[in-house]
């Protein structure tokens, strides 16, 4: 075969390796062509969104974009409405104050809201920080053993979650909401959720939900100066002990 090559004129040999060349764009071309076509077709199929698939070079392999996802929790609570809070509250082996100091190694600041919630990785702690550097950041740690599983910047909104809102709410506290975690599990059970609200109040009260051994649901007031746990008004929409005690 080599000698064959050998054989035929430059400009033969020239428009042989052009033709091939053009083939072979052709062929790569026309696969791209299918796969697009093959996708577009599976999306209008099943009602979903088609994902482009984009090829390498000519090597005919082709590479999927990268996505990030979060890593499962090492703790998973089945889906379901009836005593949620209670079997998360069970479940879960790291403490909200636990999370808090997890989430504050993460990310340097001052936090205004703990939350436990069973979610796509499994039962998670969901932390808000007001950082050192201004910004917010949300720390979602494994619910098992207070790793971080996820940490994200959110964006200053102009709503009532400003960072200058939360700093004039935070000024002059002197119970932080890890603090009023403590102080409202040591009476009413294993702390669920700690936020910092001002809502309907002349100046803000740190909220937070309990869940006694008995699975009775509690809500609650901390005073972020004194520390006085107070048991919150009940609300239209709860039921007849609305969090309160008997």
């Amino acid at each position: 075969m080599t000698s064959a090559w050998l054989q035929l004129p430059p400009a033969t040999v020239e428009h042989v390796i052009e033709q091939h060349l053009t083939n072979r764009g052709e062929r790569t071309e026309m696969k791209r062509n299918i796969v697009f076509a093959t996708v577009a077709a599976a999306a209008l199929i099943g009602g979903g969104t088609a994902t482009a698939v984009a090829f390498s070079g000519d090597s005919g392999q082709a590479s999927s974009p990268s996505a990030s996802s979060t890593p499962r929790s090492s703790v998973s609570v089945p889906d379901d409405d009836v005593n949620e809070d209670a079997r998360e509250a069970r479940a879960a082996t790291v403490s909200a104050p636990e999370a808090a100091a997890a989430a504050l190694k993460a990310a340097p600041g001052t936090v205004t809201g703990i939350d436990l919630d069973q979610d796509r990785p499994g039962l998670v702690w969901e932390v808000d920080v007001l950082g050192k550097d201004g910004k917010w950041h949300e720390v979602t740690l494994d619910a098992g053993n207070a790793k971080v599983l996820n940490q994200h910047v959110e964006h200053e909104g102009d709503d009532d979650h400003g960072v200058d809102h939360a700093r004039a709410e935070l000024k002059g506290t002197t119970v932080d909401a890890t603090e009023a975690a403590r102080k409202a599990a040591a009476r009413y059970g294993t702390v669920t959720s700690v936020d910092l609200d001002d809502d309907h109040r002349s100046s803000a009260v740190w909220e937070v939900e309990t869940v006694s051994k008995d699975g009775k649901e509690h809500k609650l007031n901390v005073d972020p100066k004194s520390g006085k746990v107070t048991v919150a008004p009940r609300d239209a929409d709860d039921d007849d002990n609305g969090g309160q005690d008997d």
